[in-house]
């Protein structure tokens, strides 16, 4: 099987497990990025605790559900956004976020994998990677 795009799969396959209510989730193939994507998850309090499984092949991650995710999926194709952008709730945050101050974008900055509140908060832009509400 071939995986075209390792993040929307593992959003995808976060939102299923949250529609089943089950406990929690296995991702695989694991990468660094999709660890980074649920730690700004985990911050923001979508997500429990995860943890990194060796298989010996492409790794899985193992993720615990809270509840908290009604929806979530990767943004194709990744979007820069300069923080001018961002601070004038642009067509992003209309276009993927339910209302104003429910869920985050997800963006890879300088500064590493951040939420778009955070982005606002140290004042630099990024590239649009995940949505999450």
């Amino acid at each position: 099987m071939v995986t075209m795009d390792p993040v929307s799969n593992a959003l995808s396959t976060l939102v299923n497990c949250e529609m089943r209510r089950h406990r929690e989730a296995v991702i695989w193939p694991a990468s660094k990025l999709i660890a980074m994507i649920l730690r700004v998850m985990q911050k923001q309090g979508y997500v429990g605790e995860f943890e990194y499984i060796d298989d010996g092949r492409w790794g899985k991650i193992k993720v615990q559900l809270l509840g908290r995710i009604n929806r979530a999926g990767a943004i194709k194709p990744r979007q820069p956004i300069t923080y001018d952008e961002l601070r004038q709730m642009p067509y992003w945050l209309r276009e993927y976020l339910p209302s104003r101050d429910i869920g985050i974008l997800v963006l890879s900055t300088p500064k590493g994998v951040i939420s778009h509140r955070e982005a606002l908060d140290m004042r630099i832009g990024g590239i649009l990677l995940a949505y999450v509400y």
